[in-house]
């Protein structure tokens, strides 16, 4: 359906919406004063404070056939062992066999935040400044900010009087902040079940690529963690006594963790290039219309450390290609000071940032291998172990289909312009569960901005992000509702 049709519909609601702007703001102030952080245990409370919260919210709306789906006991480790992992938050509103179904997908638990790690104020008091047209607080952009957006549009269309053109389902989860624990389970019992039936899935929980262009997402890098475990001696020695005598495993942890990855981030684990899917020159076109720039990677870093020039090179190597980062060092000195320790054992973290078409038991068996090859030319009497710790899959979506060019003409009516298709470096692994669960497609729609800070200090989210995100969802429904296919 073409915008000049829609404009009527639009023409009542984005004033509604303009109008409802203060009730919007405190609703997400309530939200935001609830400390759910999911990876604090004695917090607990407060993320199933938060859940209930929602849950009422919905309910004042409309909603029905309202879940607070438990998940049961939060696996190890924790130190309470009957700790109950917080519930995820089902709910639908409409129920009308002639329109499609959206699923829409937000997590309601945050990170950590205190005065005392540099926040200019309380992270739990959503603060509006009028000065910077900003809301700050914790949560505000990640991702309780674009939750809420999802009810307030509901609301816009029963002020404005406007029939609501989709079904939509709500799932709302508090341990994306800590592994989405549970989650993935939960889609799967319910694909046949409350998700019966979705045509759709659109995700919140990203950003535009920098602060001025709106962006749609279709792909995710994946994520395999490793651990090289590299043991000796029965117990941490003296260097003074043991220095020169005995084979040190710090020593030969930098050697083997040095054979990953040079300085200028090329892999030199053998046959991972070979994995790596070929550019396309539809895809290289995408990446030439993007608006982005070396002195935006130089201001997001703090830094001129780019190991690319062009915005092309700069972006396939952040989005399209793998990469391997060296993370720390478990069980070695890292204090103040000097400590002339030799450690008995020690453990390399790394992680490499999968792409298609990348395997990931593939993967793992040629990075072990790597690892014990590197070991085993070093001819240290010491031990060695590399294993895969986690792995998330990479995904990848068809920036053409209908749930695409819906969001892209939506964004064209709100913005004014065409939005920039993008992929992230980071991983979301829930977007590929419920592609391959819900067998549908799934959009991820930003509504914060590239500056925001979502597990930073003084994260924010600006005042017109917020009203035009909350428009824009309602006419990417729009536009959706009226697609010729799914």
């Amino acid at each position: 359906m073409s915008s000049d049709k829609l404009k009527p519909v639009f023409d009542k609601l984005f004033p509604q919406i303009d109008e409802l702007k203060p009730d919007f703001i405190n609703v997400l102030k309530q939200a935001v004063e609830i400390p759910a952080v999911s990876s604090d245990e004695s917090l607990r409370p407060m993320v199933v404070k938060k859940a209930e919260f929602l849950a009422d919210q919905l309910k004042s709306l409309g909603f029905h056939d309202i879940q607070l789906k438990e998940l049961g006991t939060q696996p190890p480790p924790v130190t309470n062992p009957k700790l109950q992992l917080p519930p995820v938050v089902l709910s639908r509103y409409g129920n009308d066999s002639n329109k499609k179904t959206v699923l829409v997908y937000g997590h309601y638990d945050v990170q950590p935040a205190q005065m005392e790690d540099g926040w200019d104020t309380e992270p739990f008091e959503l603060v509006v400044d009028e000065a910077t047209q900003q809301l700050k607080g914790r949560g505000s952009t990640d991702d309780t900010g674009p939750l809420t957006g999802w009810l307030h549009i509901v609301r816009a269309h029963i002020e404005a009087g406007i029939e609501f053109p989709v079904n939509l389902i709500t799932c709302f989860e508090g341990m994306e902040e800590s592994g989405s624990l549970g989650l993935e389970e939960l889609i799967g019992r319910e694909a046949t079940g409350y998700f019966k039936g979705v045509d759709a899935v659109c995700i919140s929980d990203n950003y535009w690529l920098g602060t001025k262009k709106p962006v749609l997402t279709y792909g995710l890098r994946g994520c395999n963690y490793y651990q090289v475990t590299v043991s000796g001696p029965k117990a941490d020695l003296h260097s003074g006594v043991f220095g020169g005598v005995i084979a040190e495993p710090m020593v030969d942890l930098m050697q083997i963790l040095s054979s990953l990855v040079d300085s200028q981030g090329k892999i030199l684990i053998k046959g991972i290039d070979e994995m790596v899917a070929p550019v396309t020159e539809k895809e290289h076109e995408i990446y030439k219309k993007i608006d982005f720039s070396l002195e935006e990677l130089n201001e997001a870093s703090g830094s001129n450390t780019a190991l690319y020039k062009t915005k092309e090179d700069i972006l396939m190597h952040r989005w399209r290609y793998p990469s391997l980062s060296v993370h720390g060092v478990e069980g070695a000195f890292y204090g103040q000071g000097a400590k002339t320790v030799i450690p008995a054992k020690v453990n390399g973290k790394f992680s490499i940032r999968t792409v298609p078409d990348m395997d990931s038991e593939k993967l793992t068996q040629l990075v072990v291998d790597h690892c014990n090859n590197a070991f085993k030319k070093l001819g240290s009497p010491n031990t060695c172990h590399a294993e895969l710790i986690h792995d998330g899959a990479y995904w990848v979506s068809d920036p053409f289909n209908a749930q695409f060019t819906a969001a892209s003409k939506a964004t064209q009516v709100v913005y004014g312009v065409e939005p920039d298709l993008t992929r992230e470096g980071g991983s979301i692994p829930i977007t590929l569960t419920f592609e391959q669960q819900l067998k549908t497609s799934v959009l991820l729609l930003p509504m914060g901005r590239g500056d925001d800070g979502a597990h930073s200090i003084n994260e924010k989210l600006d005042i017109s992000n917020f009203i035009n995100g909350i428009k824009l969802m309602g006419a990417y429904l729009h536009f959706y509702a009226a697609s010729p296919e799914n």
